[in-house]
């Protein structure tokens, strides 16, 4: 009787064991085939590198509507005659009287100062636009991320060399490099041979991607 009850514990254990074996193969092989931080690592890269051409973005619009007001300032200062003493209270005269403060100390020149930035701000403003329009479009799904391959398009559209097992962090970072090289040169010339390149890839910009253009020009 003891042989038999050790002969049928170990009849029921090998299978049990050949199923432990081989549930843990399965689970290394998936591991290797899908590995769990891939799209979160791929989800940053895309996240950071949008974020920081929108923080430009934000810093170039407060520049650009600084000088537009200021060019209709000085406008009306020469074409209207000065207003009377007395002035009834209303929040359009409250930001006309922050404009005579602000534009006479931003632009001591007068007119012709502010026209310059005026120009100087607009072109900044649509480099870090059209930028940010690259970055969506090459998020080629709309998924607010960068699969490997609309990854290794993004980087050989901008000219950057590009290798898979580099950290997310060492790609993320020559991203923003990239666009603050060509935003501080105002190379539109070479961000719009890129995204001539993303088109010749099939690249195009969505529905979404104009929803989100939108959203950061307004």
């Amino acid at each position: 009787m003891r042989f038999h009850s050790v002969s049928s514990h170990r009849i029921y254990q090998k299978p049990r064991t050949y199923l432990l074996a081989a549930g843990m193969f399965v689970t290394i092989l998936l591991i290797a085939l899908f590995p769990g931080d891939s799209s979160s690592r791929e989800h940053a890269i895309f996240q950071q590198f949008t974020q920081h051409i929108g923080k430009q973005i934000h810093k170039d619009k407060q520049a650009f509507a600084r000088a537009n007001n200021c060019v209709s300032w000085f406008y009306k200062k020469a074409k209207t005659p000065p207003p009377p003493t007395v002035q009834g209270i209303s929040w359009n005269r409250t930001l006309a009287s922050q404009l005579d403060i602000d534009c006479p100390r931003d632009y001591p020149g007068g007119m012709d100062e502010a026209r310059d930035d005026f120009s100087k701000t607009q072109s900044v403003l649509s480099v870090s636009l059209t930028f940010y329009e690259f970055a969506l479009v090459a998020d080629r799904n709309d998924d607010a991320t960068y699969s490997p391959t609309e990854l290794q398009d993004l980087f050989r559209c901008l000219s950057l060399p590009y290798r898979q097992g580099d950290p997310t962090s060492k790609q993320a970072a020559a991203l923003t490099e990239r666009f603050d090289n060509w935003y501080r040169s105002r190379n539109m010339d070479a961000l719009m041979q890129g995204m001539s390149d993303l088109y010749e890839r099939g690249y195009r910009v969505t529905p979404s991607d104009r929803v989100e253009l939108d959203r950061m020009m307004g």
